[in-house]
């Protein structure tokens, strides 16, 4: 009898395991904490009052946000934007007798943004223009203009071109604002139209700048670019993301709508993907109260991150912003704080692709839960914490999680679905183990 009796129980034991583990599930969260919506502040050109005004404002209210710079308008910077080719008085020369034709552009663009003349770097950004618009034959006359010229004024010289005017930050105190948990990246040297260089000028402009930012500030600095003017041009981005992770430029990826500055979002409006993301451009005559719709309209849904693109910030820089108009819309973004997660572009990027990358796998035994998630991602780069919630049996009435041996955090909650547990997920720790107590 005792014989059946340990049978008997060695067979229910597995079914009854197998019927508890059947409440387990385990999902990773679509924003941390919950939230409803992503915002990330990102700058272009590494002005002055983009330092001493927004980003002061940005940590009053615990806010970090995205630089992206030209290290060759920064002091102390090792690499000048230069020509790298033929000897320019050759190319010169040649201009007047050979038209300017998709044979010669690009080496040609190259070069006459460092002519030592007046509008040179106009001849190189608008003839790069109108290129990326479709334009060429456009582009070829402004090439040859610009070049006509240089030869009417016999230059002989070459210069780097400036971009910026007034004051630039030091990387001194550039250092003090990522130790503090800004992100910087990417834009070039000296911010050329980079879809009119040829390889060698683009891969310089890239690289070098990339050179300056690691030698300074350190290689994880280097997650996210962005290719000045907002190009989307495809050769460009072939070799950018090859460079680097991610660029604000473009995201290809199969579970994002991408709706750049020149786009129309629609809130309404079901986009077949996990996520969009939409980028707004705010401009000096840009209304607070379109601004703030831009807010409101993500938070008619739970899959929108709203990528804000600033310039000048005060009286610096182009298209530049009121302080007053700043401080009045971040505070807007702050009141909503309950429902949006304002991040980096480098952490919110992060987040996205390591929560569609990652496979959950499940161990359940009696009273306890072990989860871990498994990703081809380089853990260098996505080292992002991700916020899990996991449902458990009803009769889990106190639970404890550990992770790396550590008791963790978490928030009990009950929905539609039944009793669950939310928390950090840290991939560099291990595995979560979820006990019943």
């Amino acid at each position: 009898m005792k014989s059946f009796i340990q049978l008997f129980l060695i067979m229910l034991f597995p079914f009854t395991l197998a019927a508890q583990e059947l409440k387990f599930s385990t999902e990773i969260l679509k924003w941390p904490n919950g939230k409803k919506a992503a915002i990330s502040m990102t700058y272009d050109d590494g002005t002055y009052n983009q330092f001493k005004i927004a980003l002061p404002i940005m940590e009053e209210f615990d806010m970090r946000g995205t630089f992206y710079i030209n290290t060759g308008e920064i002091p102390g910077h090792k690499q000048e934007a230069r020509f790298l080719g033929r000897n320019p008085l050759e190319i010169i020369s040649e201009t007047a007798q050979i038209p300017t034709s998709e044979e010669n552009l690009f080496e040609r663009a190259s070069l006459i943004r460092f002519l030592d003349m007046p509008g040179a770097v106009s001849y190189h950004d608008r003839a790069g223009a109108a290129f990326e618009q479709g334009r060429k034959e456009t582009a070829f006359q402004l090439i040859d203009e610009g070049f006509a010229k240089a030869r009417e004024w016999n230059v002989t010289k070459l210069k780097a071109p400036q971009i910026i005017d007034g004051p630039m930050i030091g990387w001194e105190e550039l250092k003090t604002y990522a130790a503090r948990g800004h992100e910087f990246g990417v834009h070039t040297i000296s911010h050329p139209r980079l879809a009119v260089l040829d390889e060698e000028n683009l891969l310089f402009e890239l690289e070098k700048c990339a050179e300056d930012i690691e030698r300074e500030l350190g290689r994880k600095f280097l997650f996210s670019a962005e290719c000045p003017f907002g190009t989307e041009n495809e050769r460009v981005m072939e070799y950018a993301l090859h460079l680097f992770p991610a660029t604000r430029n473009r995201m290809p990826e199969t579970w994002l709508e991408e709706i750049n500055r020149s786009g129309r979002f629609d809130p309404k409006n079901d986009y077949g993907t996990e996520y969009v993301q939409w980028q707004r451009g705010p401009l000096s005559q840009t209304s607070p109260e379109l601004m703030n719709s831009w807010v409101d309209d993500i938070l008619t849904r739970d899959d929108t991150w709203l990528v804000l693109v600033f310039h000048g910030i005060e009286g610096i820089g182009w298209e530049a912003i009121p302080e007053s108009r700043i401080r009045d819309y971040f505070q807007y973004i702050a009141s909503k704080s309950e429902d949006l997660w304002v991040a980096t572009f480098a952490d919110v990027t992060k987040y996205l692709r390591q929560r569609m990358s990652s496979k959950i796998q499940l161990k359940a035994s009696p009273g306890s839960l072990e989860i871990s998630l498994q990703s081809n991602l380089d853990p260098y780069w996505y080292d992002q914490v991700l916020y899990l919630k996991t449902y458990l049996p009803d009769s889990w009435t106190n639970v404890q999680i550990l992770q790396g041996g550590e008791l963790s955090g978490f928030e009990l909650g009950k929905d539609v679905n039944g009793k669950f547990v939310s928390y950090p997920y840290f991939p560099q720790k291990g595995n979560v183990i979820i006990h019943s107590q």
